[in-house]
């Protein structure tokens, strides 16, 4: 991954360098470790807007809240949380909790905190999530990072519904450190081998209890233990949020993409030819806005974007940043597959004038498939089509999996796939927000794939899909 810092590479290539096998253990704790900011706060607030915090419930929190920051029990909170559910459902917690993690919690997973998962992952170890979370916090978590274990806090649960008890303790502090013992006991784990990483002071009893400890994102009074005790220290940056200055720079450069399309258009007015002055209001409403934002594109193997036109150009999907990242690569000559709801996006309409999307209404298969006709007649003509085969924006850098949709029009036009990789569009500009943050996109051109067919195209479809999971795991040089 590019941009991890020194200390992170370093970490890595320790990990690299070390026994390669699942007896040894990863362990991460969860808030302030794998994500930045605290998840259980995510869930009371949900609630709090919902209004489903009784002002009992509230006053008892504030209460307690207080008293632990006193010097009582911080587990306490957590009680008062876990017995106001009682009689809650626990699918409908579940849901909640799979919503929240689309909506807020998956933007706050840290990049570099996901690095040194794939790292252990990719050592062959025995990989957890350790947290006094429950597991309606964690496991979408660690659902999206590819983990299988979770050592947390377990809620009681009869006939479908809590009972406001957690079985057993909740795991804070020494508990951690035990349910991390008794889980590396149950999968014959070497403890003296393996790995944790945690952020808060709690966690000293949980780090100490592996090999290779490490204070992540560390409280102030972890960070001297960590001094005191010689355990290395990583300090990871949060996800980018969206500043002031970067709304204005995206303010900017939406002005930027609107003078660019007017310019283009007018110079093809002078010249009488529309068709350059379309080409030319794509290259400038693409590259004008990435400009002014601060955003700037690095490309592997850029001449394999020309080596075989027209195509069908194919890309993991993150951001609204992909549509404009990709036109700059392809230039000219090209549309795009969108869904119908996308022709009123205020972040596409204006481009939509250039390049003439072919939108799809899923709803009604019999326009869509009189639509697709339309798109294979133009690419026969000489049109590039850009599609994204995971139909949707994910909310992580996970790919989600391929449809067939753009596989059958390269059959049907007899036309080239060119896989284009794309990473950090997502980081730059989150799903669903419309601010733009500075920084670099990487750009990886796949080999062009030709002689599309419906016999084999399952197993090329998941081929391709494989080639692209493994260029965002290891980036190449």
């Amino acid at each position: 991954m590019s941009g991890l810092s020194a200390d992170v590479l370093a970490a890595i290539d320790a990990i690299e360098a070390g026994p390669q096998r699942p007896s040894v253990g990863a362990f991460f704790d969860l808030d302030g470790t794998l994500v930045a900011g605290y998840t259980a706060a995510t869930f009371y607030g949900d609630r709090l807007k919902g209004r489903d915090v009784s002002p009992a419930e509230f006053l008892r929190t504030v209460v307690t809240a207080v008293d632990g920051e006193l010097g009582g029990d911080p587990t306490r909170i957590a009680h008062v949380a876990f017995s106001a559910m009682r009689g809650e459902s626990e699918e409908a917690f579940a849901d909640l909790g799979e919503r929240l993690f689309r909506s807020k919690i998956a933007g706050t997973i840290r990049r570099e905190s996901r690095a040194l998962v794939m790292a252990h992952q990719r050592a062959g170890h025995t990989v957890a999530v350790a947290s006094a979370a429950t597991s309606y916090q964690i496991a979408p978590v660690a659902r999206d990072l590819g983990v299988e274990h979770l050592v947390c806090t377990q809620l009681v649960v009869e006939d479908g519904q809590f009972t406001g008890a957690t079985d057993g303790p909740m795991l804070w502090g020494r508990h951690k450190a035990s349910g991390v013992r008794a889980f590396a006991k149950e999968h014959a784990l070497d403890l003296s081998t393996s790995y944790a990483y945690g952020n808060g002071y709690e966690d000293v009893a949980f780090l100490s209890s592996v090999g290779h400890p490490t204070a992540l994102n560390p409280h102030r009074d972890l960070r001297s233990a960590a001094a005191r005790l010689g355990w290395p220290v990583l300090d990871l940056s949060d996800p980018v949020g969206g500043s002031l200055i970067a709304a204005g720079r995206t303010a900017a450069a939406l002005a930027g993409m609107n003078t660019g399309v007017v310019a283009g258009l007018a110079y093809g007015l002078l010249r009488r030819d529309g068709k350059e002055g379309r080409n030319l209001a794509v290259k400038l409403a693409t590259s004008l806005p990435m400009s002014l934002a601060g955003v700037t594109v690095e490309v592997l193997n850029r001449e394999r974007l020309w080596t075989h036109r027209p195509a069908i150009f194919v890309a993991n999907h993150q951001s609204a940043l992909d549509i404009p990242v990709l036109g700059n690569l392809l230039e000219r000559d090209f549309t795009i597959v969108a869904k119908k709801e996308a022709r009123w996006d205020p972040r596409a309409m204006v481009g939509s004038v250039v390049i003439d999307p072919a939108y799809i209404d899923r709803s009604d298969s019999e326009s869509a498939r009189a639509t697709l006709d339309g798109v294979v007649d133009r690419i026969r003509a000489g049109t590039s089509l850009m599609i994204f085969p995971e139909g949707t924006r994910s909310a992580t850098p996970v790919l989600g999996p391929f449809r067939k949709g753009a596989f059958h029009l390269a059959a049907q036009a007899g036309v080239p796939i060119v896989p284009v990789v794309l990473r950090n569009t997502g980081e730059l500009m989150r799903r669903s927000s419309f601010v733009l943050n500075p920084g670099v996109v990487d750009v990886c051109v796949l080999e062009p794939e030709t002689d599309w067919s419906v016999d084999d195209m399952s197993e090329r479809i998941a081929a391709l899909h494989t080639k692209f999971e493994q260029t965002l795991a290891k980036w190449p040089s």
